[in-house]
């Protein structure tokens, strides 16, 4: 095959790339899920399998945060209308809906910011007030630690900031990350349920965590807590973590049994509670694999809870690749492989990036002069890191296009730097907020 050829197909299959990654997140749309798993009919509201008859509550208030709280609380203005009373949620900034009956406080992710806490403040205090005849429904969604940030006295939102930003450096999972987060702070863990109590509540989740733990999802502020202080003294000994003087001093009074756990299972704050995930990543996945069949491949999910460090896992999605080229396994050409979840990078580097940007370099590396092969990776909330992207896109070219502007790939790689590469390369994925967001979707072509 000639150089005009291969150039021609690798255009063709990154057309087919950003299609099905396209599909994946029509599939997750807030809007179309809230609308899903909610219907009215007169004064009953069916959510899931659970009928609420709205004319035994005296006000109806819809509170939450996240990436795709907006367009969550857009979907039941639009089933509720005005038998909303009010409301108050928290978006990352630019994430918005234009709302009739809810406020919306924009505010920063995945730093937390003073914004966020002055609208945390202002949630709580709308909750305060609820008697055991209303009802408030919880929109959660990926994003939600970092945007219902209220750190517990002694805790500044500086020190907040500086732990963040040491877990997101540290490579910690999600799990790990939330269950700090959790202790540190005044309304995750089941503490906002706590505060909502007597009322009535329904949480709406958005999955961005493998294996949709409730618990976990936006740090899980209406979900009975499962970590303790001593598995956040666990997470602070594993990464060896330099914590403020505050936060220490806080984590150890809990493993000393000086200050109370988040609320447990089986505590009555929880008896009123109901919660629903409507959407997660598996949902995206299947979708891509559906559009995949539809454009010719051969398609297979690996998995939806794929995690661990983010060049490893290139590496064994590289390999999958180079299998299918020799042997036809474990799917035949064309090929198009799937996964999700959520992978993690621990910075040594001083670029920009974020983990799907990180894949896809690693990735360009190892599939370097295949040329019937493409590598997408991209966040489905449409930011990967603190960029404005929301992934990349290679192929087996990608390099020597790389190497021609005097580029090494290793270097940007090693100092991850991978939004600065494909910036040169104009394979930035752009896509602006999506106002969703369910973890990443992974795709892999071999035709």
């Amino acid at each position: 095959m000639g150089e005009r050829d291969k150039v021609r197909r690798m255009r063709e299959m990154r057309k087919d790339a950003m299609e099905i990654f396209t599909a994946s997140l029509k599939a997750v749309d807030p809007i179309i899920a809230v609308k899903k798993h909610l219907s009215l009919d007169g004064d009953v509201l069916q959510v899931g399998k659970r009928s609420y008859d709205l004319s035994n509550y005296s006000c109806i208030y819809v509170i939450g945060c996240g990436k795709a709280a907006a367009s969550m609380s857009y979907a039941l203005e639009d089933i509720l209308q005005n038998r909303i009373s009010g409301g108050i949620i928290n978006v990352k900034y630019g994430h918005t809906k234009d709302l009739k009956y809810i406020k919306i406080n924009e505010a920063g992710h995945p730093i937390p910011d003073e914004a966020g806490v002055e609208g945390t403040e202002e949630i709580l205090a709308l909750l305060h007030g609820l008697r055991g005849n209303d009802l408030v429904i919880f929109v959660l969604s990926g994003g939600g630690s970092a945007l219902l940030p209220l750190p517990k006295d002694g805790i500044s939102l500086v020190e907040k900031q500086r732990v963040t930003k040491m877990l997101l450096d540290s490579g910690a999972s999600i799990y790990e990350m939330n269950a700090l987060r959790k202790h540190i702070s005044k309304v995750k863990g089941g503490q906002l349920a706590r505060v909502a109590y007597p009322a009535t509540s329904i949480s709406l989740l958005l999955s961005d965590v493998v294996g949709d733990r409730k618990d976990v999802i936006a740090s899980g502020p209406t979900v009975p807590g499962e970590s303790t202080f001593g598995d956040c003294m666990s997470i602070i000994e594993k990464y060896n973590l330099k914590l403020p003087e505050s936060v220490m001093n806080l984590i150890k009074k809990g493993v000393n049994g000086e200050i109370e756990e988040t609320p447990e299972a089986g505590d009555p704050i929880f008896e009123k509670t109901f919660h629903v995930i409507l959407a997660s990543n598996i949902m995206a996945l299947k979708a891509a694999e559906q559009k995949a069949k539809e454009l010719g491949y051969n398609a297979l999910i690996l998995s939806s809870a794929i995690e661990g460090e983010t060049k490893v896992v290139a590496q064994v999605h590289t390999a999958i690749a180079k299998e299918i080229r020799a042997s036809g396994n474990p799917i035949s050409k064309p090929a198009c492989i799937i996964s999700g979840g959520e992978t993690t990078v621990t910075i040594k580097g001083k670029g920009l990036g974020g983990r799907n940007q990180e894949f896809v370099l690693a990735s360009a590396t190892e599939i370097a002069g295949m040329s019937d092969t493409v590598i997408l990776s991209c966040g489905t909330d449409g930011t990967d890191g603190p960029t404005d992207a929301a992934g990349a896109l290679a192929d087996g070219l990608t390099i020597q296009r790389a190497e021609k502007l005097g580029m090494q790939a290793m270097e940007y790689l090693w100092n991850n730097d991978s939004y600065h590469f494909f910036e040169k390369l104009d394979d930035l994925i752009k896509t602006g907020p999506t106002n969703t967001n369910v973890m990443d979707v992974r795709l892999l072509l071999v035709r």
